[in-house]
């Protein structure tokens, strides 16, 4: 009797493991896609709006648009998770790469809004961001990543500072290049790129 008690408890101890691991497993494969639920979407969202072409994935944090705007051509990444911003403008044949403040530029879920309900409206001028380029050029792409090292591969690369609002710099308007980011923001990217 004692042995097929013991037996019994052993066969239950086993059952426990087995559910244990199974519970595990179920817990790891599941919380990511929980996770994506967050951001509007779990699959990349792709789309236009205007003269912009948008694809977003949320679970890498990224934003990547081509403007092919004729006046204006760019292509961009918002990097969500290192809070970084790309553009490569064709008319200057360059890239300038900047700190992107999270608290002004738009969330991935108004991004992801915008395009769904395919909103072409623009805002005024007066909710711009002006960037400087600064004349060092970026010697290893690598470390921000393959996205943006793929984007910015054949054409120098700049790091660009915001001008703190109310701070006046010496900047030749005719020395920027203006990028509308979907009907949120405008960007003006300013100053003379070395070698051009």
């Amino acid at each position: 009797m004692k042995a097929v008690a013991q037996s019994l408890r052993e066969r239950e101890r086993d059952n426990m493991k087995h559910l244990t691991a199974s519970s595990i497993l179920v817990v790891f494969f599941l919380t990511p896609s929980l996770a994506l639920r967050n951001i509007s979407d779990s699959h990349p969202l792709d789309g236009s709006v205007g003269t912009q072409l948008i694809h977003i994935n949320a679970f890498r944090g990224m934003v990547s648009i081509r403007d092919n705007n004729v006046l204006s051509q760019w292509d961009g990444i918002l990097d969500y998770k290192n809070a970084l911003f790309v553009a490569k403008l064709f008319s200057m044949m360059a890239c300038v790469l900047a700190k992107m403040d999270q608290a002004i530029f738009p969330s991935l879920d108004d991004i992801s809004m915008a395009l769904r309900r395919q909103d072409s409206s623009h805002y005024p001028s007066t909710h711009g961001l002006t960037y400087t380029v600064s004349p060092s050029r970026i010697k290893n792409l690598a470390q921000y990543g393959i996205l943006i090292k793929d984007l910015c591969r054949d054409v120098p690369t700049y790091f660009a500072h915001q001008q703190k609002e109310g701070t006046a710099l010496a900047v030749d308007p005719n020395s920027c290049f203006a990028i509308q980011l979907l009907s949120f923001m405008g960007l003006s990217i300013c100053g003379e790129i070395p070698g051009l």
